[in-house]
């Protein structure tokens, strides 16, 4: 069996009062892939704190997000979806702008692929225990 491959990743929790900004896969059923929150990878020569940045942008197509604070780090294994050991830097994000309850927004994947719709919504924190393939392991970080 061939070895795991490790992944440097990124997830942002972007709460405001009392929600976390979160989405769904607007082509895939929930089964599939669950709610979740902005994530990806770091890209090579680029910082956790540039990529959790830009990621959220990406997914969201939202623009005014700063970072509050690094909440820590994780290990997640994604066996047996895929071989993949992620190393996750989780964030704490505040977004600036306004925004409806819910949106869409696509990921353009710089081209390389086709772009992947979304669902954005705000999660009641206290039902985000339901996220996807351990996303919500430091939600107990956040400053209450």
């Amino acid at each position: 069996m061939p070895e795991k491959v490790v992944r440097e990743k990124v997830l942002a929790y972007v709460v405001r009062d009392g929600r976390l900004l979160v989405f769904r896969h607007a082509d895939n059923t929930y089964e599939e892939v669950g709610i979740q929150v902005p994530a990806g990878s770091v890209r090579p020569g680029e910082s956790p704190e540039d990529a959790v940045l830009r990621e959220a942008r990406e997914e969201t197509g939202l623009t005014d997000f700063k970072i509050v604070s690094k909440l820590g780090e994780t290990e997640y294994d994604m066996t047996p979806y895929r071989r993949e050991l992620q190393q996750r830097h989780i964030f704490h994000l505040e977004l600036a702008e306004d925004t409806p309850e819910r949106w869409m927004s696509q990921e353009e994947h710089d081209g390389e692929q086709p772009p992947t719709r979304f669902e954005c919504f705000w999660m009641p924190l206290e039902a985000a225990h339901i996220l996807q393939s351990g996303q919500g392991a430091l939600l107990g970080q956040l400053p209450e």
